[in-house]
C-alpha cells in the first residue's frame, strides 16, 4: 500500500486547511492519483485493519441498487446509518422518505439511471426508435411549440458495461456514472466516487479500471473505495473471461479531516505488509472456464463471495466520521 501512504504524506506536507459543510476542518490537496497493478495483489490497507466485510457489504448494496441504510446493515455495512438518520440537512429535506431512507444514491444510478425523452407528438419515427430502446410512453406534455410525448426507461449502466465488454471489448465507452445532477438534492449524500471506466485488452485478456472521485476522505473513505473498486474489477473480469490488471484511482479533492490526523500519522510509522490476494467464491461462474455468459451474477453476488487470502495488517485504528 505504498501509493496510499505516499498520498497521506503528500497531503500532510502539502495540503492546505479548509472549512467545509461538516464543520470539521480538512487538510486538502487538489488533484491526486494512485495506480495499482492488481497482478501484484489486492490494494487492502495493511497499516491498520481494513473493514473488508463491511466494504464488500456496501459494494453488494450498490450492485443491488439499494437506497435504504437498513438494507446496507443487513449486508453487514453500517456506514450509511449516520448519513441516513443523523445528517440534519437530510432530516429536514422534503425528499427524505422516513428512517433509513437515502434517496437515489450510488447503486440506484448504477443500475436504474432514470432516463427520459421528450419528443414531438407527431414524430412517430423517433417515438418508435425510443420504444425500440425500451422507453415507455408516460403521457403528453402541452407546450407553446405544440404537443410532446414523454417517454421513460431505467438504464442499467453496469450491465451495459458488462455486455459491451463481451461484445465490443475494444470500446472506450465502457463507463458508468453516479452523478445525476437532476437528482442530487434527492440524495442523503451526493456521490463521491462518481465515474468508473473499464478498459479491456482483448489480446492479453486483461481488464483495467479507472475511477474518478470528486471528493475523498483519505482517512476513512479511501481504503473502503479502493477495496470496492478492486473487487468490482475482479467480479467483472470473472464474469467476462478476463484477468484484473490496472486500477487507477483519481481524486479531485483529496483531504484529511482534522480529527483523522493522529490516526494517519500513526500509520506512517508502521511498515506495510505484502498485499493479500482476493479470492472469489467457486460458486461465482468463471466465463473463461464455463464459456457461459451469466450477467445475472451482478445481482446474485453476496458479500461472503469475496475473501482476502494472506491478509496481514497492523492493529485496528479508528477515527470519527464527519457527516
Amino acid at each position: 500500500m505504498t501509493p496510499y501512504l505516499e498520498l497521506v504524506r503528500s497531503i500532510l506536507e502539502q495540503g492546505a486547511w479548509r472549512a467545509n459543510r461538516t464543520g470539521v476542518r480538512t487538510l486538502s490537496l487538489p488533484g491526486a492519483s494512485m495506480r495499482f497493478d492488481l497482478r501484484q495483489g489486492f490494494p487492502a490497507v495493511t497499516t491498520k485493519r481494513l473493514a473488508f466485510k463491511a466494504a464488500m457489504g456496501e459494494l453488494v448494496g450498490f450492485l443491488r441498487g439499494e437506497d435504504n441504510a437498513g438494507r446496507f446493515r443487513d449486508l453487514g455495512c453500517g456506514v450509511w446509518d449516520q448519513n441516513a438518520n443523523e445528517n440534519q440537512a437530510w432530516l429536514d429535506s422534503p425528499w427524505r422518505d422516513g428512517p433509513d431512507d437515502l434517496g437515489p444514491v450510488y447503486g440506484v444510478q448504477w443500475r436504474r439511471w432514470p432516463a427520459y425523452k421528450v419528443l414531438p407528438a407527431h414524430d412517430e419515427a423517433r417515438i418508435r426508435a425510443a420504444q425500440a430502446l425500451g422507453y415507455r410512453h408516460l403521457g403528453r406534455i402541452r407546450e407553446e411549440g405544440g404537443s410532446r410525448v414523454l417517454l421513460y426507461r431505467a438504464i442499467d449502466q453496469l450491465r451495459a458495461c458488462l455486455d459491451t465488454l463481451m461484445q465490443d471489448p475494444g470500446s472506450r465507452r465502457m463507463l458508468f456514472h453516479g452523478w445525476n445532477c437532476a437528482q442530487i438534492e434527492e440524495m442523503a449524500l451526493p456521490p463521491c466516487h462518481l465515474l468508473y471506466q473499464f478498459l479491456a485488452n482483448p489480446d492479453t485478456r486483461e481488464l483495467s479500471l479507472c475511477l474518478y472521485i470528486r471528493s475523498n476522505d483519505v482517512g476513512l473513505g479511501t481504503p473502503f473505495n479502493l477495496a470496492e473498486g478492486a473487487a468490482l474489477v475482479h467480479l467483472m473480469a470473472r464474469l467476462s473471461g478476463y484477468e484484473p490488471r490496472w486500477f487507477t484511482y483519481f481524486i479531485g479533492d483529496a483531504h484529511i479531516y482534522e480529527t483523522h490526523v493522529d490516526m494517519l500519522r500513526e500509520q506512517l510509522h508502521r511498515a506495510p505488509f505484502d498485499p493479500p490476494r482476493l479470492c472469489l467464491s467457486e460458486r461465482v461462474p468463471a466465463y473463461a472456464e464455463t464459456g457461459r455468459y451469466e450477467p445475472d451474477w451482478l445481482d446474485r453476488i453476496e458479500p461472503g463471495d469475496f475473501t482476502l487470502v494472506g491478509y496481514r495488517h497492523h492493529p485496528h485504528l479508528t477515527a470519527p466520521m464527519a457527516v
